[in-house]
């Protein structure tokens, strides 16, 4: 019995296993999840000041005839002289408080006087929200931002104010991306008669990082099994996962499954389409998820398995946003297996369509699709104007915050904390991606 998506997809995810912890510097933690909670080291705000600009008195000084403006406090010039009594200072946004002052009158509710004011407006109370009192957003010690959190804009602005120069958060996982088969040629490269160009190879690479990993593009292999087993000698100890495309069906020249299968590697067929070829397993000590080489496939599988397990051991949450909507074409679906149909949502109508062309080299039409449309293995399929669940893929709220190909430097990784043992060595390359040095066989514990 082939085996369901949803129990392939939880064996990739406990395949993979938890990135471990490292401690970075605030600047480069963006986009990352904190795994231990950030505390405040001092009270927020550190000091009693003025949240507008305006005039610090005692509100029981408060004459109609005017005050003498005492003094001028400016943001960030220290401790102001103490307010006497029938006196007020003029004060700015952020300057701390004299001491002795009861109140801040804004300026628009006084004349705006430098050297006599008066108060023209309702101001013979205290007034709320003029002042900050020290401590009244967060008492030092308490928790600014939990374990979990995404460090976006504000929060890393949160952690800047609670003083925190660096943070534990969960590493990024080192992902190697092989594209297999002899009919494939680089990008830019002249092909052969019968070659086509490598489209899975950056769609991969271009996912990874979108799902915040650390993208590492290996050299193409063709249907050799002793090159592949060169190459993954060269560059498999680098890796926390592997990410293979093509050589898996069921034909004379599968490389990957020809050569990865008698080494541990599982292949077999799953309910699902595009996609039921695929393979998973460990590697001399390495996780490796091997997907199709159709490039619809190739895709699907990647946001079903990879996705999901490569953003739980970083923290991140796993899935995809899904959305009931209504379908524009009446489609049909098959008993025993899960179909996730290529689509295109307009948001204007609330419904999804199948893209015209969802062949595997249908390009342009793929270019525009922002959903999947899901299907369970009842084969209920779907009329039009039905509800249909979709997989949102371009919500804007899991905008990639890192570059493919973008390392630690030593010193940032520096008290590190593991959960695998490994070192983590390569080299940029001009279009910014990482590609793996080798370094030979080694041993290692995993």
């Amino acid at each position: 019995m082939a085996r369901s998506v949803a129990e392939h997809a939880a064996l990739a995810a406990a395949l993979v296993g938890p990135s471990g912890v490292e401690r970075r510097a605030l600047g480069s933690c963006a986009g990352r999840v904190l795994a231990e909670p950030v505390h405040a080291m001092d009270d927020l705000p550190a000091f009693d000041n003025s949240a507008m600009n305006g005039y610090a008195l005692r509100v029981a000084d408060i004459d109609t005839a005017g005050m003498p403006v005492a003094a001028e406090i400016p943001a960030g010039h220290g401790v102001p002289p103490p307010l006497a009594p029938g006196t007020a200072h003029r004060i700015m946004t952020g300057a701390p408080l004299p001491r002795g002052a009861d109140s801040v009158v804004p300026v628009g509710l006084t004349d705006g006087g430098r050297d006599i004011v008066r108060v023209t407006g309702p101001g013979r109370s205290p007034r709320a929200g003029t002042s900050r009192r020290r401590g009244e957003g967060i008492a030092a010690g308490e928790v600014v931002l939990p374990a979990g959190t995404r460090m976006g804009p504000a929060q890393l602005a949160a952690a800047a104010a609670a003083d925190a120069t660096a943070l534990a958060v969960h590493r990024r996982l080192r992902v190697g991306v092989l594209s297999a088969g002899s009919e494939l040629e680089a990008v830019g490269r002249t092909r052969r008669h019968g070659q086509i160009h490598d489209t899975n190879g950056i769609l991969l690479v271009t996912a990874l990082a979108e799902a915040g990993a650390q993208p590492v593009q290996l050299p193409l292999v063709a249907d050799r099994p002793g090159e592949l087993a060169a190459l993954l000698a060269r560059y498999l100890g680098e890796l926390d996962l592997l990410v293979t495309s093509g050589g898996i069906s069921a034909g004379d020249h599968e490389v990957v499954k020809d050569t990865l299968g008698p080494r541990g590697v599982g292949f077999g067929h799953l309910a699902l389409k595009p996609g039921g070829a695929q393979g998973l397993g460990i590697l001399d000590g390495t996780p490796v998820i091997a997907l199709p080489g159709n490039p619809v496939a190739c895709w699907v599988s990647f946001e079903l398995f990879v996705r999901p397990a490569v953003r739980a051991a970083m923290g991140l949450p796993a899935g995809r946003p899904r959305r009931s909507v209504r379908s524009g074409v009446a489609l049909r679906s098959r008993a025993g297996r899960w179909e996730y149909v290529p689509t295109v949502l307009d948001d204007a109508v609330d419904e999804a369509r199948p893209v015209d062309a969802p062949g595997p080299h249908s390009y342009r039409a793929l270019a525009g699709v922002n959903c999947l449309r899901e299907f369970d293995a009842s084969g209920r399929g779907a009329r039009a104007g039905d509800p249909v669940d979709v997989l949102l893929l371009a919500t804007g709220e899991e905008e990639p915050l890192v570059r493919a190909g973008e390392r630690p430097s030593p010193s940032s990784a520096a008290g590190a904390h593991w959960v695998r043992s490994r070192s983590a060595r390569g080299t940029a390359c001009s279009d910014g991606r990482d590609r793996a040095t080798p370094t030979g066989p080694r041993s290692r514990s995993r």
